[in-house]
């Protein structure tokens, strides 16, 4: 499907933060992270907004243009996790719980969690999280969103990478060419999700 996209910027904060919050509420992951509706509601956008703010500041994040969805994406440089991440990203989860809820421990475990199955070795494309209006999910925009950075990764020859948080979004990523690469990684006392990695075609 024709499906007009373009890269955030600074004037669409506000928009990636609400469609992340609405998209997620009811994801398995999220309501691990944040127990209880009421807890979420008034919570979980602010984890949103710092990933927003991540992601803004050292990758890009593609919207559409009629601003039903999005897309936040990492470039990832080979042996990242050997150096900086080893050194910086351990306390990046801490320093990410204390700025938006310091009393919730979940933060910084899923941080370090995934943080821990994350590949290392070869530069990759890391989708960290996609976001479609939930009015209008299922209509292939979020398929769309992704499908033009697996063109160019196709292009570049680069691998692309994710954890997909439900079983729906599994399915979606399946069909774009992505393959669950190890064990699912089970959360403590919650549901699990899939690390699943992609090899350029063509």
């Amino acid at each position: 499907m024709g499906v007009a996209i373009r890269t955030a910027g600074e004037g669409d904060r506000e928009l990636v933060v609400r469609l992340l919050d609405e998209a997620f509420q009811d994801d398995p992951v999220s309501g691990w992270v944040f127990p209880g509706d009421e807890y979420r509601r008034t919570t979980h956008h602010r984890l949103m907004a710092a990933f927003t703010e991540i992601v803004l500041a050292e990758g890009w994040i593609d919207v559409t243009e009629d601003g039903s969805a999005c897309a936040l994406w990492l470039p990832m440089p080979a042996e990242e996790h050997e150096g900086e991440e080893g050194e910086e990203g351990d306390d990046g989860p801490a320093r990410l719980r204390a700025a938006v809820d310091p009393g919730n421990e979940r933060i910084e475990l899923i941080g370090r969690l995934t943080a821990e199955i994350h590949p290392v070795g070869r530069a990759h494309a890391y989708l960290w999280m996609i976001a479609v209006a939930p009015e209008r999910q299922g209509e292939g925009i979020g398929s769309a969103l992704v499908q033009q950075v697996l063109d160019r990764c196709d292009r570049e020859r680069l691998p692309a990478y994710l954890e997909a948080s439900n079983a729906r979004s599994r399915a979606l990523y399946e069909r774009l060419g992505f393959e669950l690469t190890g064990r699912p990684l089970d959360l403590p006392d919650g549901p699990q999700m899939w690390p699943m990695w992609r090899e350029p075609r063509g």
